[in-house]
């Protein structure tokens, strides 16, 4: 009755609650986030006032090619903001079409209505949805705007870019003689902007340029001093070395130009960073100070390169074998071909800062690229090698071509006006010419450390074999990293340089580094390298960490345990493998690859398997049951067919097996699953072993018998229990025979007793007079050789004598031949 009472109880109580809690339920269901659409809603609007304002910056700057990359910047910016903003509903409108499938659709004409409750939160779900696609709507079409103007900034830079180099200037005001009062008015102008500025810094801040200027030399000194003690000789020439070899000169010629010029940049990049931070620079003297700084790093890289490649000083370590007077005049010619681009980079930032007149912008670049061709041909046209006799040989054929191409090209092209073609020209065969050099002599000094035994015979390596325990092996591996290390930092140097030369702007450069870092979309796949990379780091941690846990646990837990060998190592492979396994998994997850889109991959390998794969797949699992029910560990001594030895490895696809004759067999898991396997170890070494023994006809058997079984009794790694026995197994055809059977200890050890035992035998019987009978043996008459003669001489020239009278018998057969008589028969008797 109680129980009735509390059930009835229980409905009533249901009945009541649920539609409250159905409406609670609906209400929250069909309320959004508080302010969400809103907050989407004005960060949009705000996204939309800058892309504006982007693109009224965009038509007045048009003609700024770096005003142009910033504003492509942070219109990428907007564009993913406006994305962020669309995905900010994701997780709302999968709740919204969530609850509507749950509703399902509203009831048809001619059906019963349905709750109030029910079709109120349907039409509030379906408002709320509307609104968030609107939102998403307009954010999509913010992105699309943008995207729009990207492309159009692209267009607007390559027009730039092409009316650079295509158009042409007139030359006749631009060589007029106004225009040398030009340039010394702008002289003037210079020198007073200078003067006042170092007249304000020495007299307010010429602590804080003290300060700043030691800073950067220590820095400076410290990356070159510092350099030079951790390297050695890898930054000089040795004089007393007289045949270095082509590795040393190339490593010398690479490093000699490319850390000195580290120094160098680092020292004026650090100066002007501190004279910036102390707020010693003003706008006009920062930029002129920071193109100064430019041309003073090409012009220290040019000669730095020329000097390390050409060394005038030391023949013998020179990577081009020219003479020494035309190297010196390479060093001045490609010095001075630097000086000049340096210093016109430079006048251009004065003149454009200063607002100097058109004229003489033309005539300072129709200088500069005039004196650079001219030196490009003089270059051409010297002849730097000597010949045997001593007469003067040029260049070869195809470089001479084309060093005169290319100067008299930027000849021509300025003489017609085409003053930016000439000089872009000109500037690309000086810095582009020297960062491709250098990163050549790179590749090669890369290429030839990586070489077999290279890295040995390094000065690096020579230091590292006389100071650790390395070995060749090791230090050859070693050499193979340091060349792949040279060849990643000279891409990742020498590249953005390249790039920054050929008119690309920094933040091109780094919006494809963002790009590559993030991911590029081929089709619908992804490519990151930050993820690659992350997923490439996650698995070689896990890699360790799993080899780490291994040897923890094989040393330190199952050795303590006193664990049976075997165990031990069916433990630490199936620790080893699942430790693999899952931290590839984690690595291709930490990739960013969707391991759902491996199913094809999955469903095509369990076909292959099915097919070609199926004796791998065999050996596979029969690997795992051979690990899991252990018939056999490492250490046992087993027979396998006609393979008898002692078990080494076990792993998923083969097992190796090392016979008494130190051959190791590699047998199949699957040969060792399906067929008969005899293990001697597979409990304990527990074994028997059996001696046939002989004996003559005539013989006491009983004395036999007992003189046997003292034999083996004796042994003193006979057990005594089971204890031996002699057994009188038969009437041979020869012999009455025995069997000594001996129960070991160590089955291993039955070659040492089976061989005491027999000595034994031969000895007691000897003393016993006991006769061990030998069956007979057919004789074989071995079959007598012919002997070599002992006089080779003598035949050796009977040989050549009758070769002699053959020759002289076909000589005188052809002789009579061509005399045309027929030789004379005999008459008869």
């Amino acid at each position: 009755m109680f129980f009735r009472l509390l059930r009835l109880i229980l409905v009533l109580a249901l009945v009541v609650a649920a539609p409250l809690s159905f409406e609670a339920a609906a209400q929250g269901v069909g309320q959004a986030p508080a302010g969400l659409v809103a907050d989407q809603q004005k960060i949009i609007q705000g996204l939309t006032t800058k892309a504006d304002n982007f693109e009224k910056q965009t038509q007045q700057d048009g003609e700024d090619d770096s005003t142009l990359v910033d504003i492509r910047l942070q219109l990428e910016e907007l564009s993913r903001q406006s994305l962020t903003s669309a995905l900010a509903f994701r997780t709302r409108l999968g709740e919204i079409n969530s609850r509507l499938e749950q509703l399902g659709p509203p009831p048809a004409a001619g059906q019963p209505a349905e709750p109030d409750i029910v079709s109120g939160e349907r039409q509030a779900l379906t408002s709320e949805k509307a609104e968030i696609n609107a939102v998403i709507a307009q954010a999509q079409t913010l992105s699309i705007r943008i995207s729009g103007l990207i492309d159009k900034i692209g267009n607007m830079r390559s027009a730039l870019f092409r009316n650079l180099l295509t158009k042409r200037y007139v030359l006749s005001d631009a060589l007029s003689p106004q225009v040398f009062s030009d340039a010394r008015d702008e002289f003037g102008n210079f020198y007073k902007a200078v003067s006042s500025w170092l007249s304000f810094a020495i007299k307010f801040k010429f602590q804080a340029i003290l300060a700043a200027t030691f800073v950067a030399l220590g820095l400076a000194l410290v990356l070159l001093v510092g350099g030079r003690r951790l390297f050695g000789r890898v930054f000089e020439a040795d004089s007393s070395n007289e045949d270095p070899s082509y590795l040393s000169r190339l490593s010398v010629a690479f490093w000699s130009t490319l850390l000195p010029t580290v120094a160098v940049a680092a020292f004026l990049g650090s100066t002007i960073f501190f004279f910036n931070y102390y707020n010693v620079l003003r706008g006009d003297i920062g930029l002129f100070l920071n193109a100064l700084a430019a041309v003073i790093g090409v012009v220290f890289c040019v000669n730095r390169l020329t000097n390390a490649a050409l060394e005038p000083r030391l023949p013998n370590w020179r990577l081009i074998p020219v003479e020494t007077g035309p190297a010196r005049w390479l060093v001045r010619l490609a010095t001075a071909m630097a000086v000049v681009i340096g210093a016109n980079y430079f006048l251009s930032i004065v003149n454009d800062k200063m607002g100097s007149p058109l004229s003489l912008t033309i005539a300072r670049s129709f200088g500069a690229a005039i004196t650079v061709g001219v030196i490009l041909m003089l270059m051409a046209m010297l002849r730097p090698f000597r010949a045997r006799d001593g007469s003067w040989r040029p260049w070869p054929a195809w470089l001479r071509y084309t060093s005169l191409a290319l100067g008299l090209f930027t000849i021509v092209a300025a003489l017609l006006g085409y003053i930016g073609l000439a000089l872009f020209v000109s500037q690309q065969v000086v810095v582009t010419g020297t960062a491709l050099i250098t990163a050549y002599i790179g590749f090669l000094s890369a290429q030839a450390i990586g070489e077999e035994d290279a890295f040995a015979n390094t000065s690096v390596g020579r230091w590292l074999s006389a100071k650790s325990s390395y070995e060749d092996t090791a230090l050859d591996q070693l050499g193979l990293v340091v060349s792949i290390a040279i060849n990643v930092m000279i891409v990742l140097v020498f590249l953005p340089l390249i790039l920054l030369m050929w008119g690309f702007q920094p933040g091109d450069i780094e919006a494809w580094a963002y790009k590559l870092a993030t991911g590029i979309n081929i089709g619908s796949v992804t490519i990151s390298v930050t993820g690659i990379l992350s997923g490439i780091v996650v698995f070689v941690i896990g890699y360790f960490l799993t080899r780490w846990f291994q040897g923890w646990l094989d040393g330190s837990v199952m050795a303590r345990g006193k664990v049976d060998t075997g165990v031990r190592n069916s433990i630490r492979l199936a620790v080893g493998y699942a430790g693999v396994a899952l931290a590839a998994l984690v690595g291709i997850s930490a990739a960013g690859i969707d391991l759902s889109s491996l199913a094809l991959v999955a469903g095509a390998l369990s076909l292959g398997i099915g097919f070609g794969l199926q004796n791998v797949v065999s050996n596979f699992v029969s690997g795992l049951i051979l690990l899991a029910e252990r018939p056999f560990k490492v250490g046992d001594w087993i027979v396998a067919g006609d393979v008898s030895g002692t078990v080494k490895k076990i792993s998923v696809r083969a097992t190796e097996i090392e016979t008494f004759q130190r051959q190791s067999v590699i047998l199949p898991n699957s040969n060792l699953i399906n067929n008969a396997v005899g293990n001697w170890t597979h409990r304990n070494k527990l074994g028997r072993i059996d001696i046939k023994v002989g004996v003559a006809y005539g013989s006491d058997v009983k004395h036999v018998h007992a003189v046997l079984l003292e034999i083996a009794r004796s042994h003193p790694l006979v057990l005594k229990n089971p204890e031996p026995f002699v057994l009188f197994s038969n009437f041979g055809p020869a012999a009455l025979e025995f069997e000594i059977r001996l129960f070991l200890a160590d089955v291993m050890n039955g070659n040492i007793v089976q061989n005491d035992v027999r000595f034994t035998v031969l000895e007691k019987f000897d003393d016993q007079h006991i006769e061990i009978p030998s069956t007979p043996r057919a004789v074989v008459e071995a079959k007598k050789h012919v002997a070599w003669p002992t006089d080779d001489d003598k035949i050796e020239a009977d040989f050549a004598e009758q070769q002699e009278a053959k020759a002289q018998a076909e000589a005188e057969a052809k002789r009579q031949a061509k005399s045309g008589r027929k030789t004379r028969k005999p008459d008869p008797d």
